[in-house]
């Protein structure tokens, strides 16, 4: 016992060592920034649409802003030596109100950015990921990967979805695609090895984790913790902050005062497939997550609703029927 014991140990501090040394390899960023809030009048506190966060020389975070749309969804830019990745496109279709292409173009390499190449991926296909696509098409050197499983599956060259993974080679920077669905059959997240900074859309963030598929979501919660048992993680970066540090949400709203951090962290993840087990399929919070299924959570309240609308018709019905017998009666 005491020698299995000692060799235990000394793995320990191998493990934790080599953890030590992966993380020392990473590219530094900061994450030193204030994001825009939105306002309780955005009529009246005009705002830049747009916010650009540079992280480090080749990676910046981009938010638009809640009084722009209340989604107020994070976007990321990774610049590599021969291309660089747009990790979706946000909430907001028009570039008058919205002028993304034009901000990322003006952030990669050469002037203006040029046609430096420029690959434009998604986390997933819902609209306030994707709505700006459009501000890409027919930019020189720009691709846009569509959302649907079989485009993801084809771009990507998947074979054993969603078991296998992905890589995208941007130049002296490798990023890896993990396929993570459940909250969207197709949905994506991203892993960079040169920062160590893993981009998780809504599969992973500080407010509402959506589930549609209960059991697909915790296959890739554990694909994910498998894959992040091996690597170093700096920060986990989600799509959204939905919470303020008191847990209350944002859902519907143009101000978000008192924001909770963006950044997750590598425990964070690890932890996730033991939070997604214990979802009941319906409804659940477990610290700053909170777990819905969405499509039942509104159908159990377009139930409510009706059921209140009818008792509300048989209370009324009742009440014409007792007033026509106390007139019959007199």
């Amino acid at each position: 016992m005491p020698c299995s014991a000692a060799v235990r140990a000394a793995l320990a501090i191998l493990l934790m060592s080599l953890s030590l040394a992966a993380r020392a390899e990473l590219t530094a960023g900061s994450l030193d920034v204030s994001w825009n809030v939105g306002a309780g009048d955005c009529t009246k506190t005009p705002q830049p649409p747009l916010q650009v966060h540079r992280y480090n020389s080749g990676t910046f975070i981009l938010r638009e802003n809640p009084c722009a749309t209340y989604e107020a969804p994070f976007l990321y830019l990774l610049v590599g030596s021969t291309r660089a990745l747009l990790i979706d496109t946000g909430a907001v279709t028009e570039a008058a109100a919205m002028p993304l292409a034009r901000t990322v173009r003006s952030l990669l390499p050469g002037s203006g950015g040029g046609t430096f190449p420029l690959l434009v991926v998604h986390t997933h296909g819902h609209l306030d990921h994707r709505s700006g696509d459009a501000q890409f098409a027919g930019v020189p050197g720009a691709t846009v990967v569509g959302t649907t499983l079989e485009e993801v599956r084809r771009e990507f060259r998947f074979v054993d979805w969603p078991n296998a993974t992905a890589t995208i080679d941007l130049g002296e920077r490798t990023v890896e695609v993990l396929p993570t669905p459940g909250h969207y059959d197709s949905e994506l997240s991203y892993y960079d090895r040169n920062t160590g900074l893993f981009f998780s859309g809504d599969f992973l963030l500080p407010g509402r984790l959506l589930i549609a598929d209960a059991a697909a979501d915790l296959a890739s919660a554990r694909r994910v913790a498998g894959f992040i048992a091996e690597h170093p993680v700096s920060y986990v970066l989600g799509g959204h902050i939905e919470l303020d540090r008191a847990g209350h949400t944002f859902l519907g709203d143009h101000y978000h005062p008192d924001e909770r951090p963006l950044q997750l962290s590598r425990a964070d993840l690890l932890a996730l497939p033991e939070i997604v087990a214990g979802f009941n399929g319906f409804y659940g919070r477990h610290g700053d997550y909170i777990l819905e299924n969405q499509n039942r959570v509104l159908m159990a309240m377009a139930a409510a609703m009706l059921a209140l609308l009818l008792a509300a018709g048989f209370a009324v019905r009742a009440l014409v029927r007792a007033r026509r017998r106390r007139r019959a009666a007199a």
